[in-house]
């Protein structure tokens, strides 16, 4: 696997030739292997860095709260991660063969332009992402300054309309402003940021889990605590749709791995990187959360699943302060690699004359903030089983055009160079890829009626109960029919304006 030749860097005419596309920037350029410098380690710390977090950590309360118990929520985590890993290491395969962005990598199945739609519909998934990562940093840094400066959060005033107070909001725009001042140093920085983060985060979460186990002398109720899904009837669907959210969790990395793949050495570096780094780390931090949790019964006498309001409750002032800065470093070195990246390169994408990387970034941000990240977080079981299920229902289609078309119609081969061509291989229809839009909207359809249900604009009873079933498996049946009509549509309706005069790199 790491013997496969990648490929060969674009000769200097051709780099004339597409420099003056306006599909071209020095952001969305392939990178030249001489560039490619990210080992196995680098891919593995990018994933440490990306996975512990306070999500990740709270990510157990929702499938527990819904009636599993602690082992089928962690076995649940950790399925979930082994299947998102499939898609994950085959997308990163064309960004590490070929050093191209997801935004990029797009234009071969959705057209030069049409790309932007499947990249928009990425990138604003992003944005809700992002605010609410920023909100959770924000939360660390309120909760940080009430121990500094002796306040009590529980008698703050809600400002209107933001719902939240004057404080609050001015910590969550100090932490939203660091973000934006990483990215701005460009992804060198990010690289450096998740390999100083990564062990320190781990040996963070160990301290954490020594604590729960001291603390409670053992491993608390919630280990004892019986599954309340009795039967098979009662269990599935909330299975169903548990596994269907943590494929969620990550179905947005799944489809712009390439943004980070593109500087990988070789496929046996982000192949083996990822698996070591993903499904482990995910399943060990939410364990994490399950048994500090159960610790806080026993402690505290009632469970505490946010590790903000914890770490604030420790008795000494300088272990909580420490405490809190870990869950700032945890989200800033998420938020930065798994909500800005993707983003800033697919605002790119629109207009790459116009918006650079850094620019895109700074879109984000404000998205993010307008999106009112502290709202979708609010509740748990909304978050998983209205945000993660519902947006994975309109990226697993896109997962399955991209796999489809890479992997089945292309037989892993591009033309790179045209992938930057206002007129070549890649424009079909005036820039639009007919079969790549239209199969991206029938693959939705499916998933529509149970969505419309979950989000109470319609009466699940007015929904047949084939589509509510459906819904549970929102990622799988989208990327199914998306994988399957893509293929037959590109058969029967061909529309690739192949250039013969130009020399294909592989």
């Amino acid at each position: 696997m790491d013997k496969e030749p990648i490929a060969r860097d674009l000769t200097a005419a051709q780099l004339v030739e597409i420099r003056g596309s306006k599909l071209y920037n020095a952001d969305l350029a392939p990178v030249p292997p001489e560039q490619r410098t990210w080992t196995l380690w680098s891919i593995a710390a990018l994933w440490v860095g990306m996975a512990i977090c306070i999500t990740t950590y709270t990510l157990a309360s929702g499938l527990i709260s819904q009636g599993m118990n602690w082992s089928e929520a962690v076995l649940t985590i950790f399925l979930g991660n082994v299947i998102v890993l499939i898609p994950m290491t085959l997308n990163a395969h064309p960004g590490t063969k070929f050093g191209i962005p997801f935004p990029v990598l797009l234009r071969s199945s959705f057209g030069t332009l049409g790309s932007n739609i499947p990249a928009l519909m990425r990138a604003l998934v992003a944005c809700g992402w992002f605010g609410i990562q920023t909100w959770i940093g924000g939360a660390s840094i309120y909760a940080m300054s009430s121990i500094m400066f002796g306040f009590d959060p529980a008698h703050k005033i809600n400002l209107p309309l933001f719902g939240i107070s004057a404080g609050e909001l001015l910590c969550f725009a100090i932490f939203w402003a660091i973000n934006i001042l990483i990215i701005v140093k460009g992804m060198n920085s990010i690289k450096w940021l998740e390999i100083l983060s990564a062990p320190f985060l781990l040996l963070t979460g160990l301290g954490l889990l020594i604590w729960a186990y001291h603390a409670a002398k053992g491993w608390g109720p919630i280990f004892s605590q019986p599954s309340k899904l009795k039967t098979s009837a009662e269990f599935w669907p909330v299975f169903a749709a548990g596994l269907t959210a943590m494929v969620g969790y990550w179905a947005t990395l799944s489809l712009n791995i390439p943004d980070f793949s593109r500087f990988a050495k070789t496929q046996r570096d982000q192949i083996i990187g990822q698996a070591l780094g993903l499904p482990l780390t995910m399943t060990f931090y939410s364990f994490i959360g399950v048994a500090v949790t159960s610790a806080t019964i026993v402690v505290f006498q009632v469970p505490i699943w946010d590790p903000v309001q914890l770490m604030a409750k420790f008795n000494s002032p300088v272990l909580s302060f420490l405490a809190l800065i870990t869950l700032a470093v945890a989200t800033l070195s998420t938020n930065i690699a798994a909500n800005v990246v993707s983003p800033a390169n697919d605002f790119s994408n629109l207009a790459p004359r116009h918006i650079s990387f850094k620019t895109g970034g700074i879109i984000t941000g404000v998205i993010g903030v307008l999106m009112f990240p502290w709202k979708l977080y609010a509740n748990p079981s909304g978050y998983i089983f209205t945000w993660l299920i519902g947006y994975s229902a309109l990226l697993g289609p896109i997962a399955g055009i991209m796999i489809a078309d890479y992997f089945v119609f292309r037989k892993q081969r591009l033309n790179v160079i045209e992938l930057y061509k206002e007129k070549g291989e890649y424009s079909y229809s005036n820039g639009f890829s007919l079969v790549g839009i239209v199969t991206l909207a029938v693959a939705v359809l499916p998933n529509l009626p149970g969505f419309l249900a979950t989000i109470k604009v319609v009466p699940k009873e007015n929904i047949a109960p084939i589509f509510l079933g459906l819904y549970n498996y929102a990622w799988f049946v989208g990327f199914t029919f998306a994988f399957l009509i893509y293929l037959v549509a590109r058969k029967v309706f061909p529309e690739s304006r192949q250039v013969a005069a130009t020399p294909k790199v592989i």
